[in-house]
């Protein structure tokens, strides 16, 4: 099938381009690079350097005649979005709805969406999460995903776009950049494998549910043909601080320093972790990767890599 994946370029969209293409799929890219990189692009993906909120967008899609759209481009910043809500909205909300607006002109049968699993529940007692719980986003990022995915049910509703969204936990893993709940895990390494002073917000307690990203490119497989006008948890189910994910990445990388302790950033979640048994029974999807062996496979990708 013809795929178009936006933000193909970035950190968990090339790898699921590099996956789709593996599969025997016709993948084209759009990417403005603001955080992607052309090093991650897979060579027989067809590349669009291309901003998703620009008109520019039709053209591509009335060429491509799409089967499907992966959706991962966006401000991924909770603390961006905190400081520039507009910016924010622009990208992550005008953005997505240009990208629905183009699939229903051109017949795309299927739009999957990168959501987010900590964000769009927000503090929450009820831990891990289900997908049953009511949005209650506590940033603009989370409420930029709450309205996408309400969007999506109205696309479906209105124009029979079939759709799933993916609400993803904190997405860790090589090429991963410092954007996101999960960047934690590549600014660690980077800094320890450099000899740098890796930085904690806070206390370092605050609890992430971290996922490898070669499961969560296993959930975009397979909701290439599951999971119609559904939303799915993608996560492992356990919470670990960042702590301990800074122990066993000093442990990984013979880090010697010690870390430097500053505030809190405004707009975290203390506490976030999410049940996928939905996902196991209509997906077909559980994690497979400890968090040690992603760490390690993680560390190793930073050590090869060039500074």
């Amino acid at each position: 099938m013809k795929i178009l994946v936006t933000g193909g370029a970035g950190f968990i969209g090339s790898h699921i381009v590099d996956a789709y293409v593996a599969a025997g799929h016709s993948v084209e890219v759009v990417d403005n690079l603001s955080n992607g990189h052309r090093e991650n692009l897979n060579p027989k993906a067809v590349f669009h350097e291309l901003d998703i909120t620009t008109p520019g967008l039709a053209g591509i899609f009335e060429r491509g005649k799409f089967d499907m759209v992966n959706h991962l481009a966006a401000q991924a910043s909770v603390s961006i979005s905190v400081k520039d809500p507009a910016l924010d909205a622009r990208v992550n909300i005008l953005g997505a709805v240009n990208l629905l607006e183009n699939c229903v002109k051109t017949g795309v049968r299927k739009f999957i969406f990168a959501s987010s699993g900590g964000t769009v529940y927000g503090p929450t007692d009820r831990l891990p999460a289900v997908e049953t719980q009511p949005f209650d986003a506590s940033s603009p990022y989370g409420v930029s995903k709450v309205a996408t995915e309400l969007y999506l049910r109205v696309y479906s509703s209105v124009h029979k776009l079939k759709y799933t969204a993916l609400r993803y936990s904190n997405v860790y893993g090589p090429r991963q950049d410092p954007h996101g709940e999960a960047g934690v895990v590549a600014i660690f390494s980077r800094k320890m494998l450099s000899g740098g002073k890796p930085v904690i917000f806070g206390d370092g307690l605050y609890l992430r549910d971290y996922v490898y990203v070669g499961d969560v490119v296993d959930a975009n497989v397979r909701a290439l043909e599951r999971g119609d006008n559904d939303a799915f948890n993608i996560g492992t189910g356990t919470r670990t601080s960042t702590n301990e994910v800074f122990a066993v990445i000093k442990e990984l990388t013979g880090f010697a320093g010690a870390e430097e302790h500053v505030p809190d950033r405004p707009g975290d979640l203390r506490d976030s972790c999410l049940d996928s048994r939905k996902a196991g029974e209509i997906l077909g999807w559980k994690p497979r990767t400890s968090l040690r062996e992603g760490l390690r496979e993680t560390v190793e990708w930073f050590r090869r890599a060039k500074p």
